[in-house]
């Protein structure tokens, strides 16, 4: 218990001070260098910390805590402003809608979901990831990083789920481009088969992509003729979340 217990202020004193160093972590606790490292391996290997992606010296939280933060955001302001907008989307379209973050250029994490009525309908569980260049979610939130962001994911290489997914550099940053122009994107089966969705970006203050709203419905609801009315929709309440929880 006593090695559960470091672990667990380890964690915390990294939320807390991210992105943070063995040494200040071992300043912080009076514990041995050895010992805060192994209880930072054992985390990482875990989930629940990972090395900063620009300092690989630094540690800060994983895509495990913000899986399992859903409760603690329902404090939030971001929980707060999207709830109400998300349920509306769902009684306009009756298909699931979905609020997904990101874990740096990780993945995305899917944190809160409104169900449709349909017996048929898609599903991904509260805490659930998805690449950023695969998924709807994730290519809003891309087309709001810096260009330097893009290009370091794209070094990374882009896995391919399906015949449709863009894995090719330039494809991806033209899509991109349209994402910013149109407000929303659009993926047609190019993560799981049988799946769309449209999603459109909450931004914060400064135009930092915080989360992504989407709607997602089976393949064989999806209607070509009616993906500009959805994705208003879907980027109307996008910008009302975001403006909800800015105050204004």
């Amino acid at each position: 218990m006593k090695s559960v217990t470091r672990s667990l202020r380890i964690l915390e004193a990294v939320a807390q001070h991210q992105p943070v160093t063995v040494g200040e972590l071992t300043k912080l606790f009076g514990l041995p260098k050895s010992t805060v490292q192994r209880t930072l391996v054992t985390l990482n290997e875990a989930g629940w910390l990972r090395a900063n992606r620009k300092d690989t010296t630094r540690w800060e939280i994983g895509a495990r805590v913000l899986a399992v933060r859903p409760a603690a955001l329902q404090g939030s302001s971001l929980f707060a402003a999207a709830r109400e907008p998300m349920i509306r989307l769902r009684d306009q379209l009756n298909e699931t809608i979905h609020l997904s973050v990101p874990d740096a250029l990780h993945c995305m994490v899917v944190v809160d979901r409104v169900d449709c009525h349909h017996a048929v309908r898609t599903f991904h569980a509260i805490g659930d990831t998805s690449p950023l260049h695969a998924t709807a979610t994730g290519r809003t939130v891309l087309a709001h990083l810096p260009p330097g962001d893009v290009d370091e994911l794209v070094e990374r290489g882009l896995e391919s789920y399906s015949d449709a997914t863009l894995v090719d550099p330039a494809e991806l940053r033209a899509e991109l481009k349209r994402v910013r122009v149109d407000g929303y994107a659009l993926n047609r089966n190019q993560y799981r088969p049988d799946v769309c969705a449209i999603a459109a970006p909450v931004l914060d203050e400064d135009g930092t992509p915080l989360a992504s709203v989407a709607v997602s419905l089976p393949d064989s609801r999806y209607d070509e003729s009616r993906l500009p009315e959805w994705g208003r929709l879907v980027a109307d309440t996008a910008t009302e979340i975001t403006n909800r929880r800015l105050g204004a």
